[in-house]
Formats: C-alpha cells, structure tokens, sequence
C-alpha cells in the first residue's frame, strides 16, 4: 500500500512576502493549530529558528515534523560554490530535523515579489542559458544529496521555470539528481495542465496541494497585475475549497506511485479566510482523498 503524509505550509498564517496577509499568532501558536487540524508536518518560514536546539522541544510538544522548506537560490546567475556556502546552514538544520527536503525556489531575476511587475513580464531565457542554468542545478542538487538533503525544484509563478514548456525543457536539461516539486496551483495559474506535469512523475519528490478560485486567475489583467495582486484577489485556496479537481490529482499520482507529503499550502488573507477554518478545510479534504485513493496516511 502506498504511504502518505500531510503537511502544511505556514504560508497560511504569516506571508513573508505580504505583511500585511500575516496573521498575529505565535510560532507556537501556529504549530498548536497546525496539529489541531490533524497535520504532521509543517514546511518551514520566517518566523522558524534555524536550530533545533530551539525549535525540537515545540515540535515535540505539537507532535509536529518539519516537511520541507523554501531556499532563495540565486543559480540563475550566481556562483556555484557561494550557493552551497548560502544553504550550508538551512541544510544542516534540515538534517538534523530529518526532513525530506529542502525547497528550491529560483529567485534570481523572479518578478513574484515585486508588487508592481506585471505577470506578463516574467523572466525567459532562451536554449543555451537553458543548458548552462541546467548544468548547474544539476551539480548543486548532486552536492546536496551527497550532503545528505536533497532538494526539490519548484516550478513557481514569475520565475524563469514556469510554464509547462519551461517545466519540460528544464528537465530535459538537467540530471536525475534534480528532484520536482509538483505545485498544482501555481501550474494552474500557469495555464498549464496539471496533469500532463505527471509524465515527469519520476522526479517529482514533493507535492504542494494549491488550488485555485478560476474566476479570480481568469479574471487578471496579467499586463497589468502582478503576482502578488493575485494573492490579494484570492487567486489560492486549499483542496476542497478552489476549482481543480484534487480527487482526480490524487489519483494519478497514486497510478504513478507517488509516496510522500502531501504539503497544503494556499496564500491568502486570514481575515478573509481564517487560517485554522482552512487548515481544517484543507486537511480533512486531503485525508478523504487519500483514502479513496488507497493510501495509507502516516501520522
């Protein structure tokens, strides 16, 4: 039987993008909610310490794992070797935590922090930077398997991997080594089809469980509006509560063999919609479909 874990990003509570989309609550506070809705692990954000000597005896309180977390990477135009001294810290706080991995985010050039950069002008380069900018993912990702934390690549909204032909050029251009981050609201959001992403399923080490309001995506001026207006608009939701059909997602990642977390992460404002109501949403939506899909979920 296939094993399965739910987890949940923090994002829900504190953006780090968005301030104002933070909610006033705790570290201990989130964690206390995150467990109260049933999840055993939570991804990592700006309000974490960097230690476990710190950060252990809370987990342990909550009953709570780390299941991953986000990585600035600057490979697009960085050095090599400055990267590996960049995440030197967050990877052994991550070994030490036994998490699965570590979340590469590219940032380098990425318009999806800056408020007043339309969708429109995300960043592109062409074959050769595709090349050059795989050979050097692949030999970070190699170090940091070796190192003993891999990482997992996530295709994200204004940044140079984006789209479905971006997705399929980098993995053409980059080595087994190069673990993926399936986000399904954020392939949504890039008009893909979040289906055809699976014909990569032998990479996919990570799943993020984004859904999306249709109306608020269909709905942008992407000339006009950024990325993080869409977050503002409520462009992102948890399972059970957007558009995409997660029973159907679920299942083909069950066909495919997936095993692993299962991360609910959705961005929104938690006035509107309040962070334990959607967690609480998000879960039980989750653990339903994975039921039905015959996996078996560890806590």
């Amino acid at each position: 039987m296939l094993q399965a874990k739910i987890g949940i990003s923090p994002i829900a509570w504190w953006n780090d993008d968005l301030e104002e989309l933070s909610d006033d609550v705790s570290l201990e506070e989130c964690l206390r909610q995150a467990s109260q809705a049933g999840y055993s692990g939570i991804e990592t954000g700006q309000r974490f310490p960097m230690s476990m000597e710190e950060l252990g005896p809370v987990l342990d309180r909550y009953k709570i794992s780390i299941c991953g977390g986000w990585f600035s990477g600057r490979l697009l135009e960085g050095d090599l070797e400055a990267e590996k001294d960049r995440i030197r810290k967050q990877m052994d706080f991550f070994i030490a935590a036994g998490a699965p991995c570590i979340v590469y985010g590219e940032t380098a050039r990425s318009i999806q922090g800056d408020r007043h950069t339309p969708l429109s002008a995300k960043p592109t380069i062409d074959d050769r930077r595709m090349k050059a900018y795989g050979e050097r993912v692949t030999a970070f990702a190699e170090w940091c398997a070796d190192e003993g934390m891999p990482i997992s690549y996530h295709h994200h909204v204004g940044t140079v991997i984006e789209t479905e032909s971006e997705i399929d050029a980098f993995v053409n251009r980059t080595g087994e080594a190069v673990r993926l981050l399936y986000d399904t609201g954020h392939l949504a959001m890039a008009n893909g089809d979040i289906s055809r992403m699976l014909a990569h399923h032998r990479r996919i080490s990570h799943v993020h469980t984004k859904d999306i309001r249709r109306a608020v995506v269909n709905g942008l001026d992407r000339e006009k509006e950024s990325f993080l207006d869409a977050v503002l608009k409520g462009a992102f939701t948890v399972p059970g509560d957007g558009d995409l059909p997660f029973e159907r997602i679920v299942l083909e990642l069950a066909d495919r063999g997936y095993q692993g977390w299962f991360v609910v992460e959705a961005e929104q404002d938690p006035v509107v919609s309040p962070p334990l109501e959607m967690a609480i949403k998000g879960h039980d939506e989750l653990a339903r479909l994975l039921e039905a899909a015959h996996y078996r979920v560890i806590s």
